[in-house]
């Protein structure tokens, strides 16, 4: 069971996720990695787990995350902050690209799937490290369940899949 503290709505992943290594790690077992499947991004295509394990063992990597691509027309080097009354640059760029063609690609974090080697979570203290990988997959496949239309849309493709 978690303390208190860290089973409420706003727990941080990271301390909950230490915590749960301590509890099962005993003096005569230690885990290498760490594999995160959130309960709020309910599905994942068959395989998906084994194929990001085995692209993880073959990277030299601290972390391995599921993303899928950004849209060029939300790719950061054509998103603003606003700074001071001003619009900025995402990149920190003084001009953005000027073609879509020459956007290089970005990927957003799905949330589906999380592996990450025990010492960079417990001796770091992060869930990624220095060197994270992505593993796409595509676009619109996963749902990460936040809000009430996240839950329905959910629901929907829930549904849709036991119609299919």
């Amino acid at each position: 069971m978690r303390p208190a503290a860290l089973a409420a709505d706003a727990s941080p992943t990271l301390p909950v996720l230490q915590h749960a290594v301590e509890r099962v790690e005993s003096a005569n077992e230690r885990y290498d990695v760490i594999c995160l499947l959130q309960p709020t991004t309910p599905f994942r295509s068959p395989g998906l787990i084994d194929a990001c394990v085995q692209k993880f063992a073959e990277e030299d990597a601290d972390s391995l995350v599921t993303v899928e691509r950004v849209p060029d027309e939300h790719n950061p080097e054509w998103v603003f902050f606003e700074r001071g009354g001003a619009l900025a640059l995402a990149t920190g760029r003084d001009e953005p690209i000027p073609r879509r063609q020459e956007l290089p690609p970005a990927f957003c974090r799905t949330g589906s799937i999380y592996l990450v080697r025990r010492d960079v979570l417990m001796i770091q203290g992060s869930l990624y490290g220095r060197r994270i990988v992505g593993f796409e997959t595509p676009a619109g496949s996963s749902v990460n369940i936040d809000t009430q239309a996240d839950w329905e849309r959910a629901e929907r493709r829930a549904m849709q899949e036991v119609q299919s």
